[in-house]
């Protein structure tokens, strides 16, 4: 295998029940949210974009979930509400699971979040498995607005020293930007809608260019995160800018106006 090709792994599927041991705000619009379990044991997450789906319910209620058959997942009826989350943080000793949330935007799962308090019940499905990208590229680019943060986050930790790493993330106005831990060297663009509205193209299209100005095309890897049709457009973009279909990955983290949305635009 190529030190530069991206695998696949399948990882069995378990649906967990946890409960929340933490709450960090880390901007009025990013909730971190611990939680514990000793359904925990055997949890695998190897690729930092995989995702879990979580089973958000109101409090005091305990979260319904499928139950495996021999075809897969059985769901009762009425079926759950499941929303898929990336993995941020998993400590197999502590048995803790860290999932980040945007919230303001409405939908069950923030609505949850904002909710939690320690002692909160989440169930948690997954994931089924991971999508591994190799480290050994000279450069990475991540793009992505809030919801890509935490695979972004996730993915400067575990990029070593001798990389280059260009990240553009869209987030709501200055006070929504982070600080990343990273080995590698970063540079961060931050696109600020600045009172725009969330899920259109023209914010980071806008800044697109000039972030990617210096990236080496000739040995780099581009990851997008986005709104369905964002996520689209700025593929086709990063196409154009000469950069090679063969070592990209554009996914649809939610749809405009769509309810609980996870599209891959292009492997």
């Amino acid at each position: 295998m190529s030190a530069r090709e991206t695998r696949r792994v399948r990882h069995e599927l378990k649906f967990r029940t946890l409960t929340v041991a933490s709450i960090q705000d880390l901007t009025p619009a990013y909730r971190r949210v611990v939680l514990i379990g000793d359904d925990l044991e055997g949890f695998v997450s190897l690729g930092f974009d995989d995702h879990v789906k979580i089973f958000p319910v109101a409090e005091g209620r305990a979260p319904v979930l499928p139950t495996i058959g021999p075809d897969g997942p059985v769901f009762p009826e009425p079926r759950p509400v499941a929303r898929d989350y990336t993995p941020r943080a998993h400590d197999p000793a502590g048995r803790t699971l860290t999932l980040d949330f945007v919230v303001g935007h409405g939908g069950p799962a923030t609505e949850w979040a904002m909710a939690a308090k320690v002692g909160s019940i989440l169930g948690v499905g997954g994931p089924r498995g991971s999508f591994i990208v190799p480290t050994a590229f000279s450069d990475h680019v991540l793009i992505g607005d809030e919801t890509a943060l935490p695979a972004i986050a996730r993915r400067l930790e575990e990029l070593p020293g001798d990389v280059r790493v260009h990240v553009m993330v869209e987030v709501e106005d200055a006070g929504q930007t982070l600080s990343f831990d990273s080995a590698a060297e970063v540079t961060v663009t931050w696109a600020v809608r600045n009172g725009a509205p969330r899920g259109r193209t023209e914010t980071l299209l806008g800044a697109l260019d000039a972030a990617l100005a210096g990236v080496e095309r000739s040995d780099a890897y581009v990851w997008i995160a986005a709104e369905s049709a964002v996520a689209k457009a700025l593929r086709a973009r990063v196409l154009d800018l000469g950069f090679s279909p063969k070592s990209m990955k554009a996914a649809g983290y939610w749809r405009l106006g769509g309810v609980g949305a996870h599209d891959v635009i292009e492997n």
